[in-house]
């Protein structure tokens, strides 16, 4: 059997398999009362329409090259390829609110958006920003707020970021007092998403009336920013400092942890979408290698060795292709099921990542593990990934308590 052969036969499996898991997805939906049609787990003609456009956009724009060579800028991307792809393709104001100057659609086609931009590494602050910043303003519920940032937000002009995204040394230690004459900020907290470059910063603190969000512009007195080295080039971060830094509260004071909550499960659900679209990128590349790398007067992928190993890998895909669609549709249409969603999405398809930038590299053999080949840029944002969110087995173990089995010991691997 060829290696063309052998790729359908897989796809026809994993084709068959994702319709089960769809179908199983609906069941339990229905059994457990969740508002999600199972019509929304498959592309719209839309979704397909905005695929194809955004695809074409970022095939110009965001190349390998473009990749180097953005990540290696001051902020780490290209403000104007930004503009761009931020504005004219109305890509960050997809899933805002009209009222606040975006297209009012929903998460379910910014998902479509976030996965192209996966699979090309795009070096643009679309998670913090577009996810991040705008979900916690929007859970925040501070109409003040919303119309301060998010039309600004929505047309790229405004860079926005949320602190502490994940793990104890990303939560901080940052208090807030009131001065009578407005709001200041003292402390730390570190690894924060396009920290060094946000306009803005929304920060949870402590306060005398319990942690509350805070945003901070960036421009601030008071404020310092340290870009970190990090492994992965093309998702920069940095160590935010405040010393009397001037705050606006956003919402109800002490309410921080719904908000932050509800912002971290909608950036997980996107971070399914993204992982999504680089495991696309790399399975398709090792199955272009080995269809024309010959060894023995055969092409490698014509082995039965590789053939498994990439029928595993579309496996492993088209099972995280279906709970990340799952929990994107659970953003808008099943709250209440998100953070059970997200976390189910970080471990299906952090691990699907994982296991293809490994692919990447073994499958193309000595080449794949030189810095001139783009594997290893998906084998830094993988590792990076994994624990931006949290770790798998952090997932795990919120799955088995958000399921009633709290008391289980969640091992990984």
């Amino acid at each position: 059997m060829t290696a063309a052969a052998t790729a359908a036969t897989a796809a026809a499996t994993a084709e068959t398999a994702e319709t089960a898991t769809v179908e199983v997805a609906a069941v339990e939906a229905r059994r457990r009362g969740i508002g999600v049609d199972p019509a929304l787990l498959t592309p719209t003609p839309d979704q397909e329409e905005l695929r194809g456009i955004v695809a074409s956009f970022l095939a110009g724009a965001s190349g390998e090259a473009d990749v180097r060579r953005h990540a290696a800028l001051p902020a780490a991307y290209d403000a104007a390829v930004w503009r761009r792809f931020a504005g004219e393709l109305g890509v960050a104001g997809i899933a805002v609110p009209e009222r606040h100057g975006g297209a009012g659609s929903t998460f379910g086609d910014l998902a479509v958006a976030l996965q192209e931009a996966g699979r090309v590494l795009l070096c643009a602050p679309l998670l913090p920003s577009a996810v991040l910043g705008a979900a916690a303003l929007l859970a925040a519920a501070d109409e003040a707020a919303c119309e301060r940032y998010l039309p600004g937000i929505a047309d790229g002009s405004v860079v926005a970021t949320l602190a502490g995204t994940g793990g104890p040394h990303a939560a901080g230690d940052v208090r807030g007092r009131d001065t009578g004459r407005g709001w200041r900020l003292d402390g730390t907290v570190d690894f924060v998403l396009h920290g060094a470059s946000a306009d803005v910063v929304l920060v949870p603190a402590d306060t005398a009336d319990g942690r509350t969000l805070f945003a901070v512009d960036g421009g601030a007195g008071g404020l310092s920013r340290t870009p970190r080295t990090v492994l992965d080039p093309t998702r920069p971060q940095a160590l935010l400092r405040f010393a009397d830094a001037p705050a606006r509260p956003v919402g109800a004071p002490g309410a921080c942890a719904a908000a932050t909550d509800r912002a971290h499960d909608v950036g997980r659900a996107a971070l399914a979408a993204e992982q999504v679209g680089a495991t696309e990128h790399a399975l398709a590349a090792c199955v272009e290698f080995v269809a024309q790398r010959h060894q023995f007067g055969r092409p490698i992928g014509s082995f039965q060795a590789v053939k498994h190993r990439l029928a595993d890998l579309l496996v492993e895909l088209e099972g995280a292709r279906s709970v990340a669609g799952y929990a994107a549709a659970c953003v808008d249409a099943a709250p209440a099921e998100l953070p059970l969603a997200a976390a189910v999405a970080q471990v299906a398809c952090g691990e699907a990542l994982e296991l293809a930038a490994r692919e990447y590299v073994q499958l193309h053999g000595g080449i794949g593990f030189t810095w001139e080949h783009p594997a290893h840029l998906y084998v830094r944002r993988a590792r990076a990934d994994a624990v931006l969110f949290g770790t798998v087995a952090q997932h795990r173990a919120r799955v088995a308590a958000l399921i009633g089995l709290g008391g289980v010991v969640v091992r990984h691997g």
